[in-house]
Parts: structure tokens; C-alpha cells; sequence
């Protein structure tokens, strides 16, 4: 009986053939029409400060006329299209077609008066706290220590 040394890192090295091999195979010249169709949210940055939080979306490439924007207290909601201008067969990378996403927000917004900025490619929304959040005041109560 032979006795063969056990090598983990092995199937690791298999484990990336098979995703390479995967890949290849998903991402041939035939299929580059799906591979636009891969990531279909713009991606988003959320920042705050006492008075508001401050929305930053990235959708380059699309009008104002074609984002579809609904703010609820607690969420936001955008939605557009970004349609293709090619006409003949064109290899591209760029992703078109429809898209929707939701984000929630950490706590409850003024969403009467929200405001809006579209300028290079980036939609910047700013969601004013509700009044109620701004004011808000947690007491944290500390129970008698056990030991």
C-alpha cells in the first residue's frame, strides 16, 4: 500500500481551475451582451450629519428625465433606464437597460423636503432628519451589576 501525503492547498488550486473555468465559459465574446447585465444597481454612498442625511448615487450616462426618484420617511426609492444608443453590433461593457433600488434609511426623514442635485453623472439627495429625530434623546438605563 502506497501512502500519499495529504496536500490541502491542492484543492484549492483546484477549486480556482473550476472558477476560472466557470468563468471563461460565462464571459466569451458570444455572451458580452449579458455580461453589461451583471451589476444593475448603481452604487451609493450614505452620509450624515446632525441636520440631514446626504444620498450620492452613481448613474452616469442617463438624463434627469429618466430616474424615477420616491422618498418615503424611512426609504428611498430610485428607479431609471439607461437605454443603448448602438445600433450596430458593438462590443461594449457599459451596462443599459432598467434598474431599481431601495435603500433604507436609518431613522425617519422630512421626506417633504427633500432636495436634489443631478451634475456629472451623480444624483445627490439631501433627506432633512424629521424633527422628532433630531430631538431625540435615549436613555440608556445600566442594570445593578451582578457577580
Amino acid at each position: 500500500m502506497t501512502l500519499v501525503r495529504y496536500n490541502p492547498w491542492q484543492e484549492m488550486n483546484t477549486l480556482q481551475r473550476q472558477l476560472n473555468r466557470l468563468f471563461d465559459d460565462v464571459l466569451t465574446p458570444d455572451n458580452w451582451a449579458e455580461f453589461g447585465n451583471l451589476a444593475k444597481v448603481p452604487a451609493a454612498e450614505l452620509s450624515e450629519t446632525d441636520e440631514a442625511f446626504h444620498l450620492k448615487l452613481e448613474v452616469p450616462g442617463m438624463e434627469a428625465k429618466d430616474l424615477d426618484i420616491q422618498v418615503m420617511a424611512d426609504r428611498v426609492a430610485i428607479s431609471g433606464e439607461r437605454r443603448s444608443e448602438i445600433k450596430e453590433k458593438t462590443r461594449s461593457e457599459f451596462r443599459y437597460g432598467k434598474f431599481s433600488r431601495v435603500i433604507p434609511l436609518p431613522a425617519r426623514i422630512q421626506n417633504t423636503n427633500v432636495t436634489a442635485d443631478y451634475k456629472d453623472g451623480i444624483l445627490n439627495l439631501t433627506l432633512p432628519k424629521s424633527e422628532e429625530e433630531k430631538n431625540k434623546v435615549v436613555k440608556v438605563n445600566l442594570g445593578e451589576a451582578t457577580a
